[in-house]
């Protein structure tokens, strides 16, 4: 078989297997078995890349990140539906309705609660994939939606031209693992499915939003070169033909079948995977469709009836504090069960002291239950006259219910902390956190394995890494030999590491990569920086008061002295070996965009760093020097407006003394440029923006 027709079977067979898997839910093979298909694939496109196809199941993971999205204008207009909230507005709705079409048969389908979408194929192929963003210019998003598996990337026997329009969404169990794996990390959580869906489809990187879990379902044919059809039913079946995900849908004689529907499906909601707010009711004939026309804003044969929040009494028998991976104690009511939008509720979010406070909720409280977003149930209210005498307001607890360690308000007074560095409740996410890359680096020590030491009661420290028996870590689940000797080696590599990235790793508040670095370097030891006073610390650049009273509280805790002790104990290094080469960049402020081919972004950053030089994410007037490399997108563009210096990547090695040059030149017109704070967009520079190769030229811009 020549190599052509192997990698045409082997993609075939792959978009097969996905197709029952992601579509129908009805895998054929094992997980096992559509990797190695997959890897084999790799493999073979790899070694040939002229067999690359852009509808290649390979290309489902995401490329290369893009600077910014382009905007699309939709070829048809993606237009949002009017409310209904009540049986009389629905009702309303039909009367209209059938004022122009005689004997309408309505198609009613659950309200997905996602992001929507435009799909476009050309012959069969997915070419682009746009957001709704005003219904008439979106955002180019084909990158992250090539990572939705169940959106065919190729359809048998289609028309020239198709559009699609659907809903991507977040499955709740996605949802739910997505917000523990950020809890672990540290990183704030989504709200809900449908804030986190949006937020992934908006990453620049399609890798992440790869790494998210999403999904879609089709509800609307937007433009198509086949048919026509007579119906909307008839359309979505021949999208459920071409294999696309399509949204489940029922027919209907008249409203008053249809408005009891509604209430039925509003009432099994907890039964889809994904978040629903509503029902859409739709005439499903497109000839009356076309007859009953639209207004400047919305269709007049649709309209989404929404659901409002049911609410219902109970008492609030107890209130209960949970302490998070993150160390926040939650409060919690237990109440008496109450059924609400088909379930039985037993407890509602508190969220903090202050809303306790706000709404004065006390144990014995007859109270006002919904469900947020119809998933979270909540109390809305207090019912003051039936409140019983005797009770008292709440007060969250001085200290953590869990390890008995003080507890500290949030700076932003939102949220109250255990600060034990021990604390049993946080080992999932500390551990996580101590073992990651920017931290003590620990190869192969993700958040599964962490958990499976932890359950099987191996690890309470973070110093209980170092003391592994490789053994028993082997014995753990998907372990095994090999990966367990892995493990304990990159445990042990971990003990020669800077202070710095000790530091961070242990989770002290508003400490983080670059406040490790400063202090590592001004103190040089553990030891010296646990003796330093707040004074002695605020003397430090970049170290405030806040930040300043974190370290000394931390350093001071019984437990923090606990896991010191234990990490010397260990092994584990405990001093600076490197310190800052100069300063000879101190007080410039530097931007990295595009890609640089002599090294990463981030280790150009460090190299700027270790001369004393800040790295900024964004460019404003305040940045001293934008440094790009191929490719660079909008942070030149505007460093180019705002009149920032720019470099290039040939500059940019001669001024951290990689390449010769003369970099001094270079450095003093960028110290000139900063101290005299003018804005100064009329550089010499080429073709491309950057500054030329000789002098940084700097004409002075006239203020009037």
């Amino acid at each position: 078989m020549d190599l052509q027709a192997q990698a045409a079977r082997l993609r075939e067979a792959l978009n097969e297997h996905g197709y029952n898997y992601y579509v129908l839910d009805a895998p054929t093979i094992t997980d096992h078995e559509y990797d190695r298909m997959l890897r084999e694939l790799e493999d073979l496109e790899a070694a040939h890349p002229e067999l690359i196809v852009q509808d290649s199941p390979t290309q489902r993971v995401g490329g290369k990140a893009l600077e910014s999205f382009q905007q699309v204008t939709h070829r048809v207009p993606l237009q949002s539906l009017q409310d209904v909230f009540s049986p009389e507005e629905l009702m309303d709705f039909d009367r209209r309705v059938r004022e122009a079409a005689d004997g309408p048969r309505y198609l009613l389908e659950p309200k997905v609660d996602g992001l929507s979408v435009a799909l476009e194929y050309e012959d069969g192929v997915f070419v682009r994939g746009a957001t709704r963003g005003d219904g008439q210019v979106g955002e180019d998003v084909t990158k992250n939606l090539r990572t939705i598996r169940s959106i065919p990337m190729r359809l048998e026997n289609a028309p020239p031209v198709l559009i699609v329009r659907g809903e991507v969404y977040m499955p709740r169990k996605t949802f739910e693992r997505l917000n523990e794996e950020r809890e672990l990390r540290g990183e704030s959580l989504f709200a809900n499915p449908r804030n986190a869906a949006a937020g992934s489809m908006r990453q620049l990187d399609p890798k992440v939003a790869a790494s998210r879990g999403l999904d879609m379902v089709v509800f609307n044919i937007q433009y198509s070169d086949h048919g026509p059809f007579e119906s909307d039913s008839a359309g979505l079946d021949w999208l459920r033909s071409m294999r696309f995900k399509v949204i489940d849908y029922q027919l209907f004689e008249d409203m008053e079948q249809v408005q009891s529907s509604i209430f039925r499906l509003g009432d099994r909601r907890e039964d889809y995977p994904f978040d629903i707010d509503g029902a859409v009711v739709k005439v499903n004939s497109l000839t009356q469709r076309d007859a009953l026309g639209e207004t400047a804003k919305f269709p007049r044969w649709a309209a989404a009836y929404k659901y409002p929040p049911e609410q219902k009494e109970s008492v609030v028998e107890d209130i209960v504090i949970q302490v998070g991976r993150t160390g926040v104690l939650t409060p919690k009511a237990v109440i008496a069960p109450v059924r609400l939008a088909g379930t039985t509720v037993t407890n509602a979010t508190l969220h903090n002291q202050d809303l306790i406070t706000e709404k004065d909720i006390r144990i014995g409280d007859t109270v006002i239950v919904q469900k947020a977003g119809e998933i979270i149930p909540e109390i809305v209210s207090v019912v003051k006259e039936k409140r019983p005498e005797g009770t008292r307001p709440y007060l969250l607890p001085s200290v953590c219910p869990v390890c008995g360690a003080a507890v500290a308000r949030d700076e932003d007074g939102a949220h109250i902390r255990c600060t034990g560095a021990e604390c049993p409740a946080q080992l999932l996410r500390n551990l996580t956190h101590f073992a990651s890359r920017d931290a003590m680096d620990i190869e192969g020590l993700g958040p599964a394995v962490v958990e499976a030491l932890v359950n099987a009661d191996m690890v309470r420290t973070p110093a209980d890494l170092y003391r592994l028996d490789r053994d028993s870590v082997a014995e753990l689940e998907r372990m095994g030999k090999r990966s367990a000797d892995n493990l304990i080696a990159a445990i042990e590599r971990s003990k020669q590491n800077d202070l710095s990235k000790l530091l961070y790793a242990l989770g002290i508040r508003q400490v983080g990569q670059k406040a490790g670095k400063i202090l590592a370097s001004r103190f040089g030891s553990l030891d010296a920086l646990a003796c330093a006073t707040q004074e002695e610390l605020t003397d430090i650049d970049d170290i405030g008061g806040i930040t300043a009273g974190y370290i000394t509280e931390w350093f001071a805790a019984p437990q923090s002295q606990h896991l010191i002790a234990a990490l010397k104990e260990a092994g584990v290094n405990m001093d600076s070996q490197a310190a800052p080469v100069g300063d000879k960049l101190a007080g410039i402020t530097f931007v990295l965009t595009g890609e640089l081919s002599a090294c990463s972004r981030k280790e150009a950053g460090e190299k700027l760093e270790a001369l004393g030089g800040k790295v900024s994410g964004s460019v404003s007037k305040k940045t001293g020097c934008v440094v790009a490399g191929e490719a660079a997108g909008s942070k030149l563009r505007k460093a180019q407006t705002l009149g920032v210096p720019v470099i290039d990547e040939a500059q940019f090695l001669v001024l951290v003394g990689e390449k010769e040059g003369d970099g001094e030149a270079l450095l003093a017109q960028l110290k000139n440029r900063d101290k005299e704070g003018k804005a100064h967009g009329d550089q010499a520079r080429g073709p491309d923006g950057q500054l030329s190769d000789g002098d940084l030229q700097r004409t002075e811009r006239t203020e009037n």
